[in-house]
């Protein structure tokens, strides 16, 4: 598929560069030049642009770039750190790390919209409190519920006086929820969470005007309305989203603190004080399949490739280096463990793959010992992976480099002897395995109609075929497989978690007990997990926390709700004419900090 390339005569070119101009004259800083556009593509369909609904990384993607968080990631430090966005500097935080004040920078504007009838509409700390709000609202099933509930003084029994009467009251005083003035915002927690502070660097976090939400209602999906450097200009769902300077963003200069690599160095230097953002125009295009989402790349139709597809790492890096006709043509690659885990669910719930019992646990274990792994990493993924040992993606804090699960590993023999011991034999000779009380054994996986999932697919077929169990597929889009997996319908599924917040809890949260029915999609709930889980949110990064984490991952090996799968060796590419493009371990979209040299573009152009 090859996207289209716009060719404006030069009366429109002028027009656009003189509205360019009035609007920075009006908005007292020149807006970011029009004439600067990055093209790009998501694999999959977005699925919201409210910030509380958003559960993948590219619906994430929009919602960073339109709303602000209080709190940021700096774009070039490494370990990542906190910064202020919206805040005057970071939140004052007593003693004990329960209460937390936050105060606002002043000037700081929403896009207009007609929910505002005509004014400029001011960013104050009453917009943080009501989007807190909104996620102890039952009505939005806000499926970040986990990062809030029980840790807010007063939330959740507003929340449950709103179960009771229909309705919430955001009028209604939370002792938690402090608007001090109209700039400070106090939260009070219930007890310490010393992670609590990276949540608020989070899209789910971000402000959200009152007036907007009750405007559309059901519909705000539809209607971002953020203070970020960034407006939704056009959307043709499932197709194509253009997103546009925000005239009105306010004066932010590039101020990004250089590690000790070059590559940060030579950003920095390029782009030190210029105003952000950037570039004038975002245009991503929903191309689902790799191969036409690649030609577009090498074909100079997409300005940046995030994550290579898999079947042309070989092109791109053979051996872990750029290939040398892409380097030729000026080409940038970017190459590195994500702080990311792919598993795959089993439903806990489910009457066949789910339980605690010993023969459910042995089923579990014996189609985690029955995939081949080996031959997922080695044809599918062209060895841009490595297995996964715990439950934790690597590169956060918690993360033990030393721990080795004694469940992982392709070894059919293995799991055809424990399916064997615990009674999945097969009584009819057909080929196929029955359980235990002689009813067929069969497991249904659900993934998506790409061609990249039928490879996995074929994978998973060959693989329990080889140990007799009957595989069979349910197939649906991507935010159809979100929503199912969030209510607990599917049976099987391999998903990815990519970390939004540097820290191991952010992983073992998704095998927390209460979390079913947000994050946690397996519904896995062990009273002993959850206990030694509270014990570790209460204190802060230490070898007593990581000895707790290290039990936790014993416990999600020994009772296997997931397979653990693989971490990801992750390519991003750049053409030659992309400046200052640097991934980011959480931050889910950088384009704000990434330049367009024109001359570069039109030299290469000729």
């Amino acid at each position: 598929m090859r996207l289209p390339i716009r060719v404006g005569s030069s009366r429109h070119a002028f027009g656009a560069v003189l509205a360019w101009i009035l609007i920075g004259a009006v908005h007292g800083a020149l807006a970011a030049d029009p004439a600067k556009i990055i093209r790009i593509a998501f694999p999959v369909a977005e699925s919201t642009f409210d910030p509380l609904d958003q559960r993948d990384i590219y619906s994430a993607a929009i919602t960073e770039a339109v709303f602000d968080a209080m709190l940021q990631y700096d774009y070039l430090a490494r370990p990542p750190k906190l910064i202020p966005n919206t805040l005057e500097g970071m939140p004052q935080i007593n003693t004990e790390g329960t209460e937390y004040t936050f105060r606002l920078r002043r000037g700081i504007y929403f896009n207009d919209d007609p929910a505002f009838n005509g004014a400029r509409r001011e960013l104050t700390a009453q917009d943080y409190a009501y989007s807190l709000r909104r996620h102890f609202d039952p009505r939005w099933r806000s499926p970040w519920l986990f990062q809030f509930e029980k840790k807010i003084v007063g939330a959740d029994d507003a929340m449950e006086r709103a179960k009771k009467t229909g309705k919430f009251d955001y009028d209604a005083p939370i002792e938690g929820i402090e608007v001090v003035d109209r700039y400070t915002l106090r939260i009070r927690l219930t007890q310490p969470d010393f992670t609590f502070i990276y949540v608020l660097a989070t899209p789910p976090s971000a402000a959200m005007a009152r007036e907007v939400v009750e405007r559309y209602g059901d519909d705000i999906a539809a209607h971002p309305v953020g203070t970020g450097p960034f407006r939704l200009a056009e959307w043709k769902r499932a197709s194509k989203i253009v997103l546009e300077a925000s005239p009105g963003f306010r004066s932010l200069r590039f101020d990004a603190v250089p590690g000790d690599d070059a590559e940060s160095q030579a950003i920095y230097a390029r782009n030190r004080g210029k105003l952000l953002p950037l570039i004038g125009r975002i245009e991503y295009a929903v191309i689902e399949e790799s191969q036409p989402r690649w030609l577009a790349f090498v074909n100079g139709e997409l300005d940046v490739l995030e994550r290579v597809p898999n079947e042309y790492i070989n092109l791109a890096v053979p051996n872990g280096s750029l290939a040398p006709n892409l380097a030729k043509r000026g080409i940038s690659a970017h190459r590195g463990h994500e702080p990311s885990l792919f598993f795959t669910v089993f439903n806990m719930q489910d009457p066949v793959v789910g339980g605690y019992t010993a023969e459910k646990i042995a089923l579990r274990r014996a189609i985690s010992f029955g995939y081949d792994r080996d031959a997922e990493i080695a044809v599918i993924r062209k060895r841009e992976a490595v297995p996964a040992e715990q439950p934790i993606g690597p590169g956060v804090a918690g993360f033990d480099p030393a721990f080795r699960n004694p469940m992982n590993g392709y070894d059919p023999a293995r799991a055809k002897a424990l399916l064997d011991l615990f009674g999945y034999i097969d009584r009819d000779g057909d080929g196929y395995r029955e359980r235990p009380e002689g009813s067929p054994l069969s497991i249904e996986y659900a993934s998506t109609p790409t061609l990249l999932d039928r490879q996995y697919d074929e994978l998973w077929k060959r693989s329990m075929d080889a140990i007799g169990i009957r595989f069979t597929f349910r197939k649906a889009t991507w935010p159809d497989l979100l929503k199912a997996g969030q209510l607990g319908k599917l049976q099987m599924r391999t998903i990815g978690w990519l970390a939004n917040i540097p820290d191991a809890d952010n992983f073992l949260q998704l095998l927390y007990g209460p979390n079913a029915g947000q994050s946690n999609d397996s519904r896995f709930s062990l009273e002993a997990y959850d206990r030694i889980y509270r014990q570790a949110k209460r204190l802060p990064d230490s070898p007593e926390r990581n000895r707790l984490f290290h039990e936790l991952s014993r416990l999600a090996v020994a009772y296997a709700p997931w397979k653990l799968g693989i971490y990801r060796i992750e390519t991003h590419l750049a053409q030659p004419w992309v400046a200052g493009y640097k991934p980011h371990p959480t931050m889910r979209s950088v384009l704000r900090y990434v330049d367009v040299d024109l001359e570069k573009q039109r030299a290469v152009a000729r």
